[in-house]
């Protein structure tokens, strides 16, 4: 959903954005309590509350954009409001919304906000990534009869072994991560093929170049051997790009004084992998807001507590409406 409220032509633009997908699959089941003054259910928190904020916002900007106060609520030089409810964020989306959204107003966006995660924490800093998808290829044969050939499995299990040595390098934060791992046939067959998905991530460029050569000198060194061994890249998530430091402090320092207005609670800064890492890479001020206090993100006890999110519209509200300047 993309509403642009209050838009003039080929004029700059504020965007507010949350993302409508959860971590878990469509077929996957999502159970909904309340409980204790609290919401449980997967995926509430991440991005669901954000979402609603920002769902009611834009439902207050359609009943008040024609009204003549509008001009005093927004100021009269204020950029235009896009309002984006996009998918992609989660898992391999690989970021495919906000992508969408850079590349048809990119040149004219001012700034980006996007509304994830917690009341208790704003990210300003982008955090890279790059996600693989590994395949090992073997004869394979009976597990008896053909015992001594070349195992798909052990194969990859070598794999992820000389993976998980490599030591990740000094300055900002540096991971990686085996997520998932699939192949076989049956209990008695010599597997042909595995697979695996693999990332890395970091809040530094030069890291995530560091971690990629790493990554390639251990599959060479696998093929030198002799094993049949591919990998297809499935997700990149840049680091942050050339932004002005004034207006991306000043778009922080505003994000800071909204949450602690509203909330009586100073919010932790800290680097992440959001929305934010495409505008960023793009030299645009970015920064991800949260709206909800809870727990269990990415788990299926995740909850959010039912008295933190009228605090949540405010910030929302807080930093859709309120005068920067």
């Amino acid at each position: 959903m993309v509403y642009p409220a209050d838009v003039r032509q080929d004029g700059p633009l504020d965007v507010f954005m949350a993302h409508m997908d959860v971590v878990f699959s469509d077929e996957t089941e999502l159970p909904l309590r309340v409980e204790d003054g609290r919401i449980y259910c997967p995926g509430v928190g991440d991005d669901t509350a954000c979402l609603v904020c920002l769902l009611m916002a834009g439902k207050y900007i359609a009943r008040h954009v024609d009204s003549p106060r509008w001009r005093e609520i927004r100021g009269e030089d204020a950029p235009g409001l896009l309002l984006v409810c996009n998918a992609g964020e989660e898992g391999l989306g690989n970021l495919k919304g906000v992508r969408k959204i850079c590349e048809d107003y990119g040149g004219r966006i001012k700034s980006f906000c996007t509304f994830d995660s917690s009341l208790s924490s704003i990210v300003d800093r982008a955090v890279g990534s790059k996600r693989f998808r590994v395949k090992v290829r073997t004869r394979g044969g009976h597990s008896y009869n053909d015992f001594g050939n070349d195992n798909a499995i052990a194969g990859l299990a070598s794999l992820v072994g000389n993976l998980y040595k490599i030591q990740v390098p000094e300055g900002g934060k540096t991971t990686y991560n085996v997520g998932m791992i699939s192949g076989g046939t049956s209990v008695n067959t010599i597997a042909q093929e595995a697979g695996m998905l693999y990332e890395f991530r970091s809040d530094k460029r030069e890291n995530l170049e560091y971690m990629e050569r790493q990554f390639t000198e251990v599959l060479d060194r696998a093929k030198a051997e002799g094993m049949d061994v591919s990998f297809q890249v499935i997700g990149v998530r840049p680091c942050e790009g050339q932004v002005d430091p004034a207006q991306k402090q000043a778009l922080t320092d505003w994000a800071h004084r909204v949450v602690e207005e509203m909330t009586g609670q100073a919010p932790k800064h800290h680097a992440g992998s959001t929305d934010c890492n495409i505008p960023l890479s793009l030299g645009i001020p970015s920064v991800c807001v949260g709206s909800f206090r809870g727990a269990g993100a990415h788990t299926r006890e995740e909850y959010v507590e039912t008295d933190s999110l009228e605090e949540g519209y405010k910030v929302a509200f807080g930093m859709i409406f309120g005068r920067r300047d």
